[in-house]
């Protein structure tokens, strides 16, 4: 088995190969399109009931609009029109026919040219309020909690797998309320249910924010996110909640009768996250060896490999091992016995790496004997001779240990490349090399914001909503006083 790259070497290669190699996902016959391999996909599904099970306890309900959206509805939201517009994909025409100069050719047939072009959706907001605008007459039929799971399309000239596709999968939550407080109360909600499943679930710290006005999502009054750190030092935005005021109301005229008996415009939100937590994931904890999977997210949580040289052999392992398989499958953790006789122990120890099983189990003839098997642990790489007897509750709390491991070491990672600067010289030099994310004052304005991003790449990644640090002092770019304390970062 050919060795990744190492990360130290070329990370962005290191990752490139790892998705392809740990049969992940893989470049399409479209370009700048994936396939996602059905091994990254049960990962994603993972995530993805995580997320749905949160949803639908916070009184959210799944339906599905057209992928199609008419060019009129998109242009209603100005903002939203203007932001998209540059990485829309337009449908023109709705038929093909035979090309009569070049024989068993096709080209577009000129008279299906449609009457108002169809925007591929780059997010839903337009399809769904102009939905939404029969739906809401009076304040009885809010609020309206409606999910949607999906693929968008984004037209992208640079593409890398799970990080930035042209065809994403994403979920795009879309609700409306009867008052501001409401539906802010609801996009700070959902910030909080992402930070607990990208936490407790992939083991993922970050930090919850609020983007600067240039940042914030286009139609939006208030965009809140969470911004993870990985391993290369740069930042990764890994979920968004919008606040997005009365714009589309007004937009869709989507008006309701309040409880005194006036009109007002609805109060709306959106929130997504999409299969770029995939990248997220790879990036926070995998090594040299490969993918390093958090045990609540992973397939296969326990690989058993049997260690054998005769048919016999094989058979008196076996039973053991699918002894100890049944016993793991009845308290709930996900075992795969690899019996295949094809391949030798040695190439599945690294295929299981590679692929980031938490914990591995050999069993040989020797360990029969002595009531014993090899276990091995993802995290660390390291392996103990443990007994038998007991080995379900042994392994169900090294499940627990490797999960906590590896949320405290990201966690350290993470704390130790947040620098707080004070002096412009400083921060240019350590965005280049040590990386990370950089505390620093900022005046407020936009044309600091653009001067600090043209010289140096970074980008103020949020406002954090948990920094207590006070704003006195003056932003280190142009010495005027400070309204914030920022996280610049370069990031993905």
């Amino acid at each position: 088995m050919a060795k990744l790259t190492s990360r130290a070497e070329d990370y962005s290669k290191w990752y490139n190969e790892l998705v392809v190699k740990a049969n992940l996902a893989e470049n399409s016959g479209v370009r700048g399109c994936m396939v996602i391999k059905p091994y990254g996909y049960a990962i994603w599904e993972k995530i993805q009931a995580e997320l749905d099970k949160r949803f639908k306890e916070t009184g959210h309900q799944n339906a599905y609009f057209p992928i199609f959206v008419p060019r009129s509805y998109f242009e209603a939201e100005e903002k939203n029109a203007e932001g998209f517009a540059k990485e829309c994909a337009v449908v023109t025409h709705y038929r093909l026919k035979n090309d009569e100069s070049t024989p068993g050719k096709l080209m577009v047939d000129p008279e299906a040219k449609l009457e108002e072009e169809l925007i591929v959706r780059p997010t839903s907001e337009a399809i769904i309020w102009s939905t939404y605008k029969n739906w809401i007459q009076s304040y009885r039929d809010l609020p309206i909690l409606i999910n949607q799971w999906a693929n968008v399309v984004r037209w992208e000239m640079r593409t890398r797998l799970f990080l930035r596709t042209t065809e994403f999968l994403w979920q795009e939550g879309h609700t409306a309320h009867a008052t501001k407080e409401e539906a802010i109360s609801e996009s700070r909600q959902m910030l909080d249910v992402y930070t607990e499943v990208v936490e407790n679930h992939m083991a993922i710290p970050v930090v919850r924010g609020c983007k600067t006005p240039s940042e914030r999502f286009a139609g939006a009054e208030e965009t809140y996110t969470i911004e993870a750190m990985m391993q290369d030092g740069k930042a990764l935005q890994a979920g968004t909640s919008h606040f997005l005021g009365q714009n589309f109301a007004k937009a869709f005229d989507v008006k309701f009768t309040t409880n005194e008996g006036k009109q007002d415009y609805v109060w709306a939100t959106s929130w997504g996250v999409s299969t770029r937590l995939m990248g997220a994931l790879i990036m926070t904890h995998s090594d040299d060896y490969g993918l390093v999977l958090p045990p609540k997210i992973a397939p296969i949580q326990v690989v058993i490999v049997p260690i054998f040289r005769s048919e016999e052999q094989l058979i008196q392992v076996s039973e053991v091992a699918n002894r100890i398989k049944n016993e793991l499958h009845s308290i709930g953790i996900s075992v795969k016995f690899d019996d295949d006789e094809k391949t030798k122990p040695g190439w599945k120890f690294a295929e299981y790496e590679l692929k980031g099983v938490p914990v591995r189990i050999a069993i040989g003839p020797k360990d029969l004997e002595n009531n014993q098997v090899e276990i091995a642990r993802r995290d660390t790489l390291e392996k103990s001779t443990i007994p038998m007897d007991g080995i379900s509750s042994y392994v169900e709390n090294l499940l627990v240990d490797i999960q906590e491991n590896l949320f405290t070491k990201a966690n350290e990672y993470r704390d130790s490349h947040i620098t707080e600067v004070t002096s412009y010289e400083e921060f240019k030099e350590l965005i280049e090399t040590k990386g990370g994310f950089f505390s620093a004052l900022w005046d407020g304005t936009e044309e600091t914001e653009e001067a600090v991003k043209n010289e140096t790449k970074a980008t103020i990644r949020c406002i954090p909503l948990d920094y207590e640090t006070p704003t006195e002092g003056v932003d280190f770019y142009s010495g005027k006083p400070a309204k914030f304390r920022v996280l610049y970062a370069k990031a993905y």
